[in-house]
């Protein structure tokens, strides 16, 4: 093949929104099932059932969407805080700019001379990017979008909690909780293994660990439901 045509694939470019996607639809579908497992164990009926797991879709989605556009919108004026600093240093202190730069190219492994053609080149065609990317570790292949972000969220809850409404409102009422439970169960260990795979790592780890929390959450609200429930009606 010829080097020309070779192309490589990063898994790093996806984080910024792979990363909100897969916590949106992990939450919305442990935080609906395990809502549904413990009305349905408190005794509740079906309209019940399900009217709690609608609200607690609603309430997810747009807390989900609020929280990341928060935690995103904080994360990137904190970048953009530290960009407007440097590049105040690198008007009023190039040469110490410099100096800086090569330090951390001699701390990767380069000897002095080659570290320091290196920060001259770099410095030369983008001072900015270099300290960005190598003194801040900002770079914009990892760098979240605040809205992006919010609306991914809010949306892959919203997909992840629409599974155990439909099936709470499918299988009879008596045995919502278990076929809720076994149904997210297996949704969990699939989304899982979809987000380890998109994001390149092991399917069967991914699918685990997600299994695992997701399996623990909803035997507590079950017990909660079932300690403190009474039959509304």
């Amino acid at each position: 093949m010829s080097r020309l045509s070779h192309s490589e694939i990063h898994m790093v470019h996806r984080i910024g929104w792979l990363r909100a996607a897969v916590l949106g639809a992990n939450d919305g579908l442990v935080s609906t099932a395990s809502l549904v497992v413990g009305v349905a164990a408190a005794g509740s009926g079906r309209p019940e059932v399900l009217i709690a797991g609608l609200a607690g879709l609603v309430a997810g989605a747009m807390s989900m969407a609020a929280g990341e556009y928060v935690s995103v919108s904080s994360q990137t004026d904190a970048e953009q805080a530290d960009i407007a600093r440097e590049t105040r240093e690198l008007k009023e202190t190039p040469e110490a700019e410099l100096d800086e730069l090569t330090r951390i190219y001699m701390e990767r492994g380069l000897d002095e001379v080659l570290a320091r053609q290196v920060a001259i080149q770099l410095t030369a065609k983008d001072a900015l990017g270099a300290h960005s990317r190598d003194e801040l570790g900002i770079s914009e292949t990892v760098t979240a979008h605040p809205i992006q972000a919010a609306l991914v969220s809010a949306a892959t809850f919203a997909v992840g909690a629409v599974i155990p409404l439909i099936i709470a409102a499918l299988v009879p009422a008596a045995q919502i909780t278990p076929i809720v439970a076994a149904t997210t169960l297996v949704a969990l260990s699939v989304l899982g293994g979809l987000g380890a795979s998109a994001g390149g790592a092991g399917i069967v780890k991914g699918a685990v660990r997600v299994t695992f929390w997701g399996a623990l959450a909803m035997a507590a609200t079950a017990a909660v439901g079932m300690i403190f429930g009474v039959t509304v009606g």
